[in-house]
């Protein structure tokens, strides 16, 4: 099969590099942040103490309606201190330097009373609800040192959300929303099952530490992994260092486990906000939880925005509001999607929102687009052996279909290769699928408000390629992490990679793009690459995909058909 396109690339170089940096340092002098001062009237009672089982004391501040009555409550717990709130310098708010550091386009507006990724108190009380924002162990105002992620976590959860639903303001319903850390810490409090849970709201949050964030594909991230664990060392006492632990444990081992929360136990509702636009932290683990958690009430909200600007959006607070007054309120309202799918044809055009049935969607076709010789992707497996090498810091072997009509992209994706390295025992692969229109790339939004991301991503290091064969599907590979099988020289071995979960719209004349490197796809630079992420790249070395009649590599994508 003859090729028309380039078989290597330089993802790194895309162009409107200058432009995208003009408009992020506009966004670090000017954040797109709207805060507003809290009503006198709100009832406030700070610092309330809470006994934990073991008898340490942890503090939350709790907010309700100035009203009589009993009202469900909405309770949120996190590392980063209740109390680090906007603070009023002359005529303007001070807003937290996140927003800065990884700002995104759209306008965020909430409270003043409203803390690190938490939901706005002051919009929910005038909702008709009470609101617990609470110091975990160790944190903010709360006594202890806590341990993230950990058994002992999730017990002083289910204690914090015993004693929002016991208190005399409290209707007994206690439902959790929040974003990030926020969301997470939903998971192992709900697995326990504390009768006063009625609804969690996680607000995109990871669920395999290892997988997630830490070694993706087992390749380790030292950027945001990094900055992550040294912020929250200063803000929250630990009983354990990640980051020294990380160390210790390379492989997944039982250590890692520890840290999983175990979905199956959850039988509470759940609206879960699975993005398409956060795969370096939160999307896969999100959609992980829809599809793996018992509650035969589960709906997922995807979308590709902004984290933060989405949160707190109209729309998404609309779909919270009508979650937790059916789950928690017990009003005659309808149940939300079981799955709110937003398909986007470029990173600020959405080509239809619409409902679905479960995810991934029941009538997709697995189409397996074959890798063959002048950079071709083809319907068709080649009959001829062929290969393409590149050098593991300098190109990406690059791979291109050409789209015949209208298509829809939504579902994960995954990719089949026969590699061998020479110059290595090892190699770590960075993969990505691109959309091109008119003979120019288009970018998406992406993970810590970086607005040049690809369609999808995949991570995975050639020595860990050893497949989970019970948890692996058609369409979805699963790794074991246990164990490392370095290559010896001339070896060529299977390998299979996961991208991450999409939703994207393809015209006539359109082109998708495989990229297959051996470093990350996108510059560091803080202000037009994708700061904070920084993946351990392979070692110098050449190499070389493999492909033919008894090597069948292949990228699967999920075709939904009109």
């Amino acid at each position: 099969m003859s090729g028309h396109y380039p078989v290597h690339d330089r993802p790194w170089k895309r162009p409107g590099a200058a432009r995208y940096a003009a408009s992020r340092l506009h966004g670090i002098f000017q954040p797109p942040v709207t805060v507003t001062a809290a009503p006198h009237d709100i009832i406030v009672e700070r610092n309330a103490v809470i006994r934990m089982r073991d008898g340490v004391v942890l503090r939350v501040n709790a907010y309700r309606p100035n009203t009589e009555g009993r009202f469900p409550v909405i309770l949120c717990a996190h590392p980063y201190g209740k109390d680090r709130l906007p603070k009023r310098r002359r005529h303007r708010w001070s807003v937290n330097p996140q927003f800065r550091i990884m700002n995104q386009r759209h306008p965020v507006k909430f409270s003043s009373e409203t803390s690190w990724e938490a939901p706005d108190p002051v919009w929910w009380v005038t909702q008709g609800y009470a609101v617990v924002n609470a110091d975990l162990r160790g944190a903010g105002a709360s006594d202890g040192a806590g341990a993230f992620l950990s058994d002992q976590e999730g017990q002083d959860v289910y204690d914090l959300i015993e004693w929002a639903g016991s208190q005399p303001w409290s209707s007994g319903n206690v439902g959790m929303l929040g974003v990030s850390y926020l969301a997470m810490v939903q998971y192992k409090a709900a697995a326990l099952g504390p009768p006063s849970l009625k609804a969690i709201c996680p607000w995109e949050g990871f669920t395999d530490a290892y997988r997630d964030l830490f070694n993706p594909g087992g390749i380790v991230e030292n950027g945001f992994s990094r900055i992550w664990t040294t912020i929250v060392k200063r803000v929250m006492r630990t009983t354990v260092d990640i980051g020294a632990q990380r160390k210790v444990h390379p492989l997944r081992d039982h250590w890692w486990q520890s840290l999983v929360p175990d979905l199956a136990k959850i039988e509470v509702p759940m609206l879960v906000c699975a993005s398409f636009s956060d795969h370096n932290l939160h999307s896969r683990g999100s959609f992980r939880a829809f599809e793996n958690v018992s509650s035969p009430a589960k709906f997922a909200y995807t979308h590709r925005g902004g984290k933060w600007a989405t949160f707190y959006s109209d729309d998404a607070r609309q779909a919270q509001l009508r979650f937790f007054d059916r789950y928690l309120k017990y009003r005659d309202a309808p149940a939300p999607p079981v799955v709110r799918l937003e398909v986007r044809e470029r990173c600020d055009v959405i080509a239809e929102v619409r409902t679905e049935n479960e995810w991934p969607l029941a009538r997709t076709h697995w189409r397996d687009l074959y890798l063959a010789d002048g950079g071709v992707l083809g319907t068709v497996p080649p009959e001829v052996d062929g290969s393409v090498t590149f050098h593991t810091r300098r190109h990406a072997a690059a791979f291109t279909f050409p789209v015949p009509g209208d298509l829809e992209l939504s579902g994960p994706m995954s990719l089949a290769l026969w590699v061998s390295v020479d110059g290595a025992d090892d190699a770590s692969l960075f993969v990505g699928v691109e959309k091109w229109a008119d003979g120019q790339w288009v970018p998406f939004e992406g993970s810590y408000g970086f607005g040049r991301d690809r369609v999808t991503t995949g991570w995975q290091r050639v020595s860990l390629r050893e497949l989970d064969t019970q948890r692996s599907t058609h369409y979805e590979p699963v790794h074991t992490f246990l164990r490392r099988q370095p290559l010896s020289s001339g070896e060529i071995v299977p390998v299979e990679v996961a991208l991450g979960p999409s939703a994207t719209l393809f015209h006539e004349g359109d082109q998708i793009r495989l990229l297959v490197a051996g470093r990350q796809l996108a510059p560091r630079n803080p202000h037009y690459g994708s700061f904070p992420a920084l993946y351990t790249p392979s070692p110098p070395a050449r190499c070389t995909l493999h492909w033919g009649a008894r090597r069948p590599a292949r990228l699967r994508v999920p075709e939904i058909p009109a």
